[in-house]
């Protein structure tokens, strides 16, 4: 079989859904499934050179921008270039996942749609409008919406182009990730082939997300109004109509045209039913992500660790017991501020066992700084304790975070938080502080404990890569990857994994209560949610060398269990099977096409 994958990570891995694509990929059950992989999206970028537009070792072999034309393929792609009026650029790269992975080759289709033919394309839009009610002249002034509308026809008709044919026992699979791919998988339900099938891969509900970040409520509030709406058969917008003004929301909705739905986790497919009264009647398949897993010995663990335990001595003057992380962008959804106040609580419990603990959180919304500007920053007030306001150093909504870590260390000694606002883990690229052998390994392979105790997280694959490591993962009860480990660990009980509940409500209210929830209630829940973790944690942390030993064998355990491979073959190529109409896998790729030219 085929697999095309529309996604804006068709060249470089950015975020998740990069990390999702990659993982599948490389995994030995989606390679003998698929023989092809393809992936489409729109060019970002007219101004690189041609030895880049396609990431490191990409190889181009069509390119109408840079006159690049191997084996004919000019006479192939022009004609649809000419409708169109775009560029079209394909090409092969590598996809890599993992530690021990090995890189695997996909192909890779990009459309230049900076311009357009407008009467095709507004012929377009109207049959979106007629067919699946989705009103493309209110977004069209937004070019995140505007692009993926743009690069469906043509990309269509040029997968037909490089041989993504097949058989209705054999199909062409679409997966349409996130609202991004949504017209171009639309286009080919429009198309009516019965050699492809289309699947939305929903890696979040967007409405849902909005919701649940832009009132105070967060989590408290979303999740027990989506569980009123289910009981009263509700909608999401009964309750929140404001999203039919977000140009994301009509695209996922119309997701129930498409042969199948896979959702990354169980709150993700309520999620998908709550968008509309229709959805119950859709199947909608739970189909997990899985985690890059490798092992270490516990010589290599306390490597790592006494690394970190350096660079906090180096910046702080001290040498901490512990040292907890969370890596990610610091963004609303993460709920810094909860980590914030689970270490206030430990703060106590600490100074009564005479321990210490550093907090890193290492995460950035304005890219990679310069080497120089971090040597300035770090040599003139103290950078990545210390912030300033503007680039390079705080910036984009950083200054959020970085004010509150300051205020933080301000007021407690045994606990100390550092933001490294910086993309890496290395000297050369974060200061001279930072100890010469260390690497991004360390602060993933060194950490005492992962904080991911986020308001919206549809799964959360960054929550749970040091398990396997022998971290403690302490992660809210909405990241979707929970649902995957408890499966996996039944009744039984894991010490690696610390469970947070933010949503439960001290006593019943309506629907209409819970919409109008406030910040200060929500604060009231978490400080005593925080308050129960704080004491877990101080219970948990390794007191001795046994305790490390011991952490690091139950991490592995749970951590092999949550892998790629498992997941592609338990989840991913079943839910495949079905959205085919096929019984099971085996069924699948009766013949691997092979790669067309």
């Amino acid at each position: 079989m085929i697999a095309v994958h529309v996604t804006h990570e068709a060249v470089e891995k950015m975020g998740g859904i990069g990390a999702v694509i990659a993982g599948l990929a490389t995994s030995r059950p989606y390679q003998q499934a698929f023989g092809r992989t393809v992936l489409v999206g729109p060019l970002f970028q007219t101004d690189y050179p041609a030895s880049e537009r396609l990431g490191p070792g990409g190889k181009i072999l069509y390119s109408s921008l840079d006159n690049i034309d191997q084996d004919d393929w000019a006479s192939r792609f022009q004609p649809i270039e000419r409708t169109y009026q775009v560029g079209i650029i394909y090409g092969v790269r590598q996809l890599v996942d993992g530690q021990h992975q090995q890189p695997v080759d996909v192909e890779v289709l990009l459309v230049d749609v900076f311009r357009c033919n407008p009467d095709r394309l507004n012929l377009f839009k109207g049959e979106l409008y007629q067919r699946f009610g989705i009103p493309s002249a209110r977004f069209e002034h937004i070019w995140e919406y505007e692009q993926y509308v743009r690069l469906a026809e043509p990309a269509y008709e040029a997968m037909h182009v490089i041989g993504c044919t097949g058989t209705p026992a054999d199909p062409v699979v679409i997966f349409a990730h996130e609202y991004l791919g949504m017209p171009t998988a639309l286009k080919a339900v429009l198309g009516g082939r019965t050699d492809v099938r289309t699947v939305f891969y929903a890696h979040e509900v967007a409405s849902a997300r909005r919701v649940t970040e832009n009132l105070p409520g967060h989590d408290l509030m979303f999740y027990n109004v989506l569980a009123a709406g289910e009981v009263a058969g509700k909608s999401l917008e009964d309750y929140f109509p404001q999203v039919q003004d977000f140009f994301k929301h009509p695209l996922v909705k119309a997701a129930h045209y498409l042969d199948a739905v896979f959702a990354v986790g169980e709150l993700v497919g309520r999620e998908m039913h709550f968008l509309d009264s229709s959805w119950p009647d859709q199947p909608i398949e739970i189909v997990y992500n899985g985690l890059p897993v490798g092992r270490q010995s516990l010589q290599q663990r306390q490597a790592h660790r006494r690394r970190m335990q350096q660079y906090a001595a180096n910046l702080l003057g001290f040498e901490p017991d512990y040292v907890f992380a969370h890596v990610a962008r610091p963004v609303l959804s993460k709920a810094i501020w909860r980590d914030l106040g689970v270490l206030h609580e430990l703060e106590g419990l600490l100074e009564e066992q005479g321990r210490t603990a550093v907090y890193f959180m290492l995460g950035t919304l304005a890219g990679q700084r310069r080497t120089r500007d971090i040597l300035h920053m770090e040599r003139v007030y103290g950078w990545p304790v210390h912030h300033q306001l503007s680039y390079p150093d705080m910036c984009n909504g950083e200054e959020v975070v970085g004010a509150a870590c300051e205020q933080f260390n301000q007021n407690h000694k045994r606990v100390q938080a550092v933001l490294v606002n910086q993309f890496g883990w290395e000297q050369r690229i974060c200061g001279q502080r930072m100890p010469a052998d260390m690497s991004f390994a360390d602060i993933r392979q060194g950490t005492d404990v992962e904080f991911g105790l986020s308001v919206y997280e549809p799964f959360g694959i960054s929550q749970l890569e040091p398990l396997c490591f022998g971290a403690i993962c302490a992660v809210s009860n909405v990241c979707g990857c929970l649902g995957l480990a408890r499966r996996r660990l039944g009744a039984q009980r894991n010490f690696n994994l610390l469970e947070a509940d933010y949503t439960q409500l001290p006593e019943p209210m309506q629907p209409w209560q819970m919409v109008g929830i406030s910040q200060h209630f929500r604060d009231r829940i978490e400080q005593v949610e925080n308050r129960r973790l704080a004491r877990e944690l101080a219970l948990r942390l390794p007191k001795t060398q046994t305790d490390l030993a011991d952490l690091l064998v139950s991490g592995y355990a749970l951590g092999r269990q949550l892998d790629w491979e498992q997941v592609v073959k338990e989840f991913f190529l079943p839910a495949v099977a079905r959205a085919c109409g096929q019984q099971s896998p085996a069924q699948l790729g009766g013949s691997l096409t092979q790669a067309a030219g």
